[in-house]
């Protein structure tokens, strides 16, 4: 938006125990009435040892048998499987066994920002908060979402400033805290969104097949730095709502053109060139950070015949990923129907993929500008309401088990104290009151996804 689990499969070789009905006491007569010559002349003892030996383990089976005759069961000798190291395409990636199998949090992108400008952390009760990841996680969240830009220098709004310094330094922090870190690429140096994907300045001027090869070198660069700084990220998102594609070119050349864009009834060569681009950025992923789950995100929820299409020819395409994310929010997208319509959709296709909430949220106060759905009435913009529409959605969730990510966006958004530019121009759908800084209800109804 702009402002695995892999069950382990028990190896199936059941021990075949001993028949014990197979040597019952009538069967153990036979066999004596056979040797019972040779126990009447000691003298042919020699003979006789054999003999015993072979009746004394078959006495002992017999002893532990049932009286009852039953059918002797059937022995079933398991095929032998051929062992590969390749994941076939839909099945789970490795690390789907990971104890965590739900992903609650927010995207905290801006936090470093409120805290340079000494934004008022405080719960609900007025406490101050000494740090927000320590205390998010104290409230059963596990993973932060963090955005990145290629030169946010270029950008000039507020909320664009994520270059991968900041997101290192950040990530960082968010490891350390022991939280999962989503990165989130944007391809752009300001915001990537269905209506906007604009190539970065510094690529202005390449070809596709250039633009292939940088977007593949930048991805790998960003995680192995992340890498190396100790804040390997366990998600990736490789573009941020590129439902139409990514890197159409610059705002000022294409802006007011179709050019790349990828909709339904889009040439295919637009789709080929998307799908060149996006190998690229997953390949880099995999070579960087295999254990990363990938994340292809689509916000066309209101649309769900629009949003199948696009994961059928990603499908086709076989394009690498583990995880379908979604925006959803309902003052723009349609009430909670709407979301059930498309998780229901994409369930029935079968994609073999997680899904996930990666984008959501509601109001506390005000409607957010450029509202299309007035859901006021079920949901009043208030405490108690976005908390109400949080266990909700979550109670919506949870009735598919595909779904195994939740994440509140601009969740740190807190003009309480800020001495800079961030203490106007709030937004009304973040998790803390700008007013008095106090942490609302909706942040804690959370982790009652897990």
């Amino acid at each position: 938006m702009t402002p695995f689990n892999s069950p382990l499969t028990p190896f199936n070789s059941p021990l075949t125990p001993l028949n014990s009905q197979r040597y019952q006491v009538p069967q153990m007569l036979q066999i004596y009435k056979r040797i019972q010559p040779f126990c009447g002349d000691f003298k042919r003892i020699g003979q006789m040892v054999p003999a015993i030996l072979l009746l004394l383990p078959l006495m002992l089976c017999a002893a532990c048998g049932d009286d009852d005759p039953a059918d002797e069961p059937t022995v079933v000798t398991p095929e032998p499987s051929t062992p590969t190291d390749e994941p076939k395409p839909d099945e789970p990636k490795p690390g789907d066994g990971d104890e965590v199998t739900r992903f609650v949090g927010g995207d905290l992108s801006m936090l470093t920002q409120y805290e340079g400008q000494h934004a008022q952390y405080l719960d609900k009760s007025g406490k101050s908060i000494p740090d927000l990841l320590d205390f998010v996680k104290e409230q059963g969240w596990n993973t932060v979402r963090l955005r990145l830009f290629v030169d946010p220098s270029h950008s000039g709004d507020k909320a664009v400033c994520q270059d991968l310094g900041y997101v290192k330094a950040l990530a960082r922090r968010v490891k350390d805290a022991g939280l999962h870190v989503m990165l989130d690429f944007h391809y752009s140096d300001t915001w990537a969104d269905p209506g906007k994907q604009w190539t970065p300045a510094a690529w202005a001027t390449m070809d596709d097949a250039q633009l292939a090869t940088q977007l593949y070198d930048y991805t790998r660069d960003c995680l192995q730095q992340l890498t190396a700084a100790g804040a390997t990220p366990d998600f990736i998102q490789t573009g941020n709502e590129i439902s139409y594609g990514m890197l159409w070119g610059t705002e000022a050349a294409v802006a007011s053109k179709q050019t790349n864009r990828c909709y339904t009834n889009s040439p295919q060569a637009h789709w080929d060139r998307f799908f060149l681009l996006l190998g690229q950025a997953t390949r880099a992923c995999r070579e960087v950070c295999p254990q990363a789950k990938i994340i292809i995100h689509s916000e066309r929820t209101p649309k769900p015949d629009v949003l199948t299409d696009y994961y059928d020819r990603l499908r086709k395409a076989n394009i690498d990923y583990d995880v379908i994310g979604l925006s959803y929010y309902p003052y723009f997208h349609g009430k909670l129907d709407v979301l059930e319509k498309a998780l229901t959709q994409l369930v029935a296709k079968d994609y073999g993929k997680t899904i996930q909430i990666v984008e959501t949220g509601y109001p506390w106060k005000w409607e957010v500008p450029g509202t299309t759905v007035d859901y006021s009435a079920t949901y009043p913009y208030s405490n108690a309401g976005q908390r109400q529409y949080t266990a909700d959605l979550i109670s919506l969730l949870k009735r598919f088990p595909q779904v195994t990510g939740l994440s509140w966006w601009y969740a740190e958004a807190n003009a309480r104290g800020c001495t800079g530019s961030l203490s106007n121009g709030w937004y009304n759908a973040s998790l803390f009151d700008n007013e008095t800084g106090r942490a609302l209800n909706a942040l804690y109804e959370l982790k009652s996804f897990m």
